[in-house]
């Protein structure tokens, strides 16, 4: 459950192939002492290419080019300094 839901609230998930390429994700919220209805939700995922990277660890994922490319900078500039 997450942070100010009740024990007796129930989410259902659902992934649903809708094409080669295309994956609708759908959720529905079942929470009577919260919402007076449930809540449903449906998202389109279309399929990308390249390397996915987990949601919740994507600190660094975008920015790995230049993280990289400083650490190679600072590795140059040490180099010709002869350190």
């Amino acid at each position: 459950a997450s942070t100010g839901a009740n024990y007796d609230m129930v989410l259902t998930e659902r992934f649903t192939r809708t094409a080669y390429d295309t994956v609708d994700y759908e959720f529905t919220i079942d929470d009577p002492s919260t919402f007076t209805d449930k809540i449903t939700a449906i998202v389109p995922m279309t399929k990308v290419a390249g390397q996915i990277y987990e949601y919740a660890c994507h600190e660094g994922n975008y920015g790995m080019v230049n993280i990289l490319r400083g650490e190679r900078m600072t590795e140059q500039r040490e180099s010709e300094e002869g350190n």
